[in-house]
């Protein structure tokens, strides 16, 4: 190699591969991979995002005050402990880079998010993964995996890949249980559609009280924002100003920042957001298992199921299957699951049609849409003669 000679430890990191987005002979594939809202975004906050058109002259506020001020209200939270990132993602980069030096590790669930990881080795950083409970974390797991070079661990509550959720009695006493010096970094992607699980809690609570704790938040899921990447995070004054010295000055831009504050103020969308999920979800699950498949409990608006081999099926060939049928969900090989799929729920019309050919199994292939809506049993306008 000639030119610059990149650091051997970062050729080293696996990139992260997002859901596959295309289907053969499909032009618009049901696209089910991605945990997208299937509600698309609030109006309002579209409405918002359009009257910034005049503004892309300027530079955006570097400390996104607008949408500051809106989250510290919507949450009672002390706005100088709040951090924004391109995404959650950029934020659990910023916080490795600050808080890790080469030889450290940060300690992880078995079915970490994969962002976790990359963040983690970019710094210097090993990976320490610990075992789930019948994929959930183990707090036990997660405290025995720790040890003296340890400065963060991550927990997703609930977790992606596996929609998993832990109760808050678990999350506080792994916490209890670190030391002072090592980060919990609560990534709370999913945690709106959490609201109604038994024993769940956000982090925020913990966050306001610990030194030691750092909670992540994003606008890609329950407010369908997830184009403009906005993330933040809430944590111990100390911890935040360190982090804000590297982090980039305009990442927020000012469409997103707009969109968001105001997704943040229409509750109403992001309550049929939520119920959209609650309505489909048990749908999801009793298909699945009508499938001969095992579905995950899911606190999420995704369901990850297993393909037992007494199903017929295996992840690659259900998977192949559902492509064939325009109907795109994610492979978790690469996460250590192979036997799993993860699948978004879908809108009435898509969830519909998925979960018909779910139930039927192998009919053929449909060359288009139209044909597609006939193999299911549903009309154009989303009417089924199939299972609803």
């Amino acid at each position: 190699m000639s030119g610059p000679k990149p650091r051997p430890d970062i050729l080293a990191i696996t990139p992260y591969v997002p859901g596959n987005a295309r289907a053969k002979g499909f032009a618009h594939p049901i696209k089910l991979s991605a945990n997208e809202n299937p509600l698309g975004a609030s109006p309002a906050a579209k409405a918002a995002y359009r009257a910034t058109i005049d503004e892309l002259h300027l530079y955006p506020d570097a400390r996104a005050s607008r949408l500051r001020e809106a989250i510290a209200a919507k949450f009672t939270l002390s706005p100088e402990r709040l951090i924004f990132g391109c995404g959650s993602d950029e934020i659990f980069l910023l916080a490795c880079i600050t808080l890790i030096e080469p030889g450290d590790n940060i300690v992880q669930p078995e079915f970490g998010f994969a962002a976790w990881a990359i963040a983690a080795r970019a710094a210097g950083a090993s990976v320490r993964s610990a075992p789930e409970d019948d994929f959930k974390v183990d707090v036990d797991a997660l405290l025995a995996a720790v040890d003296a070079r340890t400065r963060i661990v991550f927990v997703a509550n609930p977790a992606n890949p596996t929609g998993t959720c832990v109760t808050f009695d678990q999350i506080r006493r792994l916490h209890k249980k670190l030391r002072s010096d090592v980060l919990l970094l609560l990534d709370e992607a999913y945690a709106e559609f959490a609201v109604d699980f038994p024993g769940f809690e956000s982090g925020l609570s913990l966050a306001r009280e610990a030194e030691n704790t750092l909670v992540t938040r994003t606008f890609s899921k329950a407010y369908g924002l997830a184009a403009l990447r906005v993330g933040w995070a809430y944590g111990a004054p100390s911890l935040i100003a360190a982090i804000e010295r590297i982090r980039q000055p305009f990442n927020i831009n000012r469409p997103a920042e707009a969109a968001a504050a105001t997704a943040l103020s229409d509750d109403r969308f992001l309550q049929r957001s939520v119920a959209h999920v609650a309505r489909w979800r048990p749908r999801y699950a009793e298909a699945l298992s009508s499938a001969g498949f095992r579905p995950i409990a899911s606190a999420t608006n995704f369901i990850t199921f297993e393909i037992p081999s007494a199903s017929g099926w295996t992840a690659t060939s259900f998977e192949a299957y559902l492509a064939e049928h325009g109907v795109i969900v994610r492979n978790l090989a690469n996460y250590g699951m192979p036997n799993c799929l993860r699948i978004t729920i879908g809108s009435d019309e898509d969830s519909r049609m998925t979960l018909a050919l779910i139930v039927t199994g192998r009919s053929g292939v449909a060359s288009n849409r139209a044909e597609l809506h006939n193999r299911a049993g549903i009309s154009q306008t989303g009417d089924s003669t199939a299972q609803s």
